[in-house]
């Protein structure tokens, strides 16, 4: 029992990685319009902000130089440093005054998400039971789901016409002057979220730091088997059942993916022009969506281990595809379809492809490349989700003309995650990692 509380105290800890994640993707798209109006930005800025951001490039290049990182020096060296960069870059985005300041800011932010992400993951499957490794990753995507529904809430409280934005124009006066001009105090709401994001980021690194080192990681360490990057990379590479892992995981992960990134960045867009709703309107569905998502995953987390994993997956993508499917025949023009929608979508995040990807992708790699892996899985995925990001607008179009074309291809996308992960689904549940090593790699690696 003692093992088991002390595998859920470090898997929170290390799952805030998680919600400062989510939660700089969503601070950054909410508050877009806001920097844009005070400094004067283009779309062309704009995109360039949610190019290199914790949701597209950024995050990717973190991620491959992170993963490898952690194969080298230890999943307990991503967490004693990473997280000062992570403060780092919000606090040069709450104290931007021009435009090369905010896109540096959301850069060392994107690029600490990406360096984080490989380590924790890996770090909560090595360090939990055999029987609470699914549990375990479960939480770790409740943090994830807590972050963008937090960081809504507090983005509605301080924005303007916000209950709390009598409040925020008093500590913009304070700080700036009575003469501030009009976007310089609304500015300030986004400044706030970033700030609770600094404050979050400080609480986690301080409970991180103090994890002890992963076992797996120490094993292979004492070994004395080569861990430099190079060696890693050949071996991964080199290695047939590595290489056909990384093709399953990228494959089911990605198509998945490049819905759901549409769906994080875009969605209130989406309510606001396909659906017809207010801003503010779009804002709470997107919330109680969220909260949707962490409640359903907390139910997952109860059975994860009990159930198998394909009945999880296959209900979660038939679900997701189902909410595509109302798109095309009932439409969201009206609030029955629109909320079916939105309900739908959150019942399948609380049982997403993302779940079994962090939890395979940390299970079915040795301990000597397992973050490595995952980092380059994840810079493949969020480098592709950004490009499809920019076709996606396009499909779409200005107010929502080419919606019904956009839900076809989510439906084609999430088919294949569909079918690909139903075909090659591993049976791991429950095993202890060096047996699934063995069973899979043998003596190769």
């Amino acid at each position: 029992m003692a093992n088991n509380k002390g595998s859920l105290r470090s898997t929170i800890a290390v799952s805030l990685t998680n919600y400062l994640d989510a939660g700089a993707i969503v601070a950054g798209a909410s508050g877009l319009t806001l920097w844009q109006n005070y400094l004067g930005l283009s779309e062309v800025h704009l995109g360039w902000l949610n190019f290199i951001s914790a949701n597209c490039l950024g995050a990717a290049l973190g991620a491959i130089i992170g993963g490898f990182l952690a194969d080298k020096y230890g999943r307990k060296f991503i967490f004693t440093y990473n997280l000062l960069v992570y403060m780092l870059g919000v606090l040069t985005i709450m104290f931007s005054v021009n435009f090369p300041m905010l896109l540096c800011g959301f850069l060392i932010t994107g690029i600490s998400v990406g360096v984080g992400v490989p380590a924790s993951w890996t770090y909560i499957s090595e360090s939990s039971e055999v029987n609470n490794r699914g549990r375990n990753i479960c939480i770790s995507q409740m943090s994830w789901g807590f972050g963008p529904m937090c960081i809504l809430l507090l983005g509605m409280l301080f924005a303007p016409g916000g209950y709390l934005f009598s409040w925020v124009e008093s500590l913009a006066h304070t700080v700036g002057g009575a003469g501030l001009a009009e976007n310089a105090v609304n500015v300030f709401s986004s400044r706030i979220v970033f700030f609770s994001l600094f404050v979050v980021a400080f609480i986690a690194w301080n409970l991180q730091r103090r994890l002890q080192e992963s076992a797996e990681f120490e094993a292979t360490k004492a070994s004395g088997q080569k861990t430099s990057l190079l060696d890693n990379i050949k071996i991964l590479f080199q290695n047939n059942i590595a290489v056909k892992t990384v093709c399953f995981l990228a494959s089911i992960y990605l198509t998945w993916n490049l819905v759901a990134s549409v769906m994080g960045f875009f969605q209130p867009h989406i309510y606001e022009t396909a659906g017809g709703v207010t801003n503010e309107q779009a804002n709470w569905m997107n919330c109680i969506q969220w909260a949707i998502i962490v409640g359903v995953t907390f139910i997952v987390s109860k059975f994860i281990d009990k159930v198998a994993h394909k009945a999880i997956y296959v209900f979660g993508l038939l679900v997701a595809i189902c909410a595509w499917v109302v798109i095309v025949t009932i439409g969201v023009n009206g609030p029955a379809g629109l909320w079916l929608f939105a309900v739908l979508w959150g019942i399948q995040g609380g049982s997403s492809p993302q779940i079994f990807y962090a939890l395979w992708g940390s299970e079915l790699f040795p301990a000597k490349f397992r973050a490595g892996a995952q980092g380059l899985m994840f810079f493949i995925v969020r480098g592709l989700s950004a490009v499809w990001g920019l076709i996606f607008t396009i499909i779409y179009g200005e107010n929502g003309e080419g919606f019904t074309v956009a839900a076809f291809c989510m439906i084609a996308l999430l088919t294949i995650s569909l079918i690909v992960g139903f075909i090659g689904c591993p049976n791991t549940r429950c095993k202890p990692l060096d047996q699934i090593t063995r069973e899979r790699y043998g003596n190769t690696v």
